[in-house]
């Protein structure tokens, strides 16, 4: 049997193509999208939190996370910078989201693309005893 020079060819541009999307794919994603997370960025106590264990971590990259722990003491941290690793709270519907900010961005629908999430803090690590640019 004998494949004729046009399948031969359509087959090899649909393994290129295949290979190209999948490449483009797994590089145009700067945001990680896992279920744990690492975030640098400045700490401080939520407006609204009262007595709450709520804060509000400020990424340096303009993202904001309202972060909780029941495992380490945010408290001691309020005001400074901290690399903060933790549990995205409902990943899916997050990444989903943040999706949507991508494709509106890439649309120039939306000038700013910054993620808003919520997270549940496994470890801190203090990066600076200050927050500043």
């Amino acid at each position: 049997m004998r494949l004729k020079p046009s399948s031969l060819f359509l087959g090899l541009m649909l393994i290129v193509i295949g290979s190209v999307w999948t490449f483009a794919q797994s590089n145009n994603d700067t945001k990680s999208k896992s279920d744990t997370r690492t975030i640098t960025g400045c700490l401080s106590k939520e407006h609204d939190a009262g007595n709450s264990k709520e804060y509000l971590l400020t990424a340096n990259d303009g993202s904001t996370w309202e972060v909780r722990s029941d495992s380490v003491s945010l408290g001691e941290h309020v005001g400074h910078t901290i690399a903060a690793t933790g549990v995205v709270r409902n990943s899916t519907a997050h990444n989903l989201k943040e999706d949507a900010k991508d494709a509106a961005s890439d649309a120039h629908m939306k000038k700013n693309n910054a993620e808003h999430g919520h997270m549940t803090i496994t470890d801190v690590q203090m990066v600076s005893n200050a927050c500043g640019k």
